[in-house]
């Protein structure tokens, strides 16, 4: 019998979850909603987040810029 999950819980395969130990500083990751993809390189504007910060650095209260998104639900590229 499956483990019933709250619905905070659950993941779309391949997202990020809030796991820091599956992306590296470098990684790029994509709104699962609206394909909006976050680069460190480039940091977001919105947010006014530096330039080279990595996601897993991004402050909890961080959301998509286009469509607020949870952090969370961000899918690895």
């Amino acid at each position: 019998m499956a483990k019933d999950l709250d619905m905070n819980e659950q993941h779309l395969p391949g997202s990020f979850g809030g796991d820091a130990d599956k992306i590296a500083d470098d990684t790029r990751l994509e709104c699962k909603i609206c394909w909006y993809v976050y680069d460190p390189e480039k940091g977001d504007d919105y947010w006014q987040i530096s330039p080279g910060t990595p996601f897993s650095q991004l402050p909890e209260h961080w959301s998509c810029p286009e469509c607020d998104g949870k952090k969370v639900d961000f899918m690895v590229l």
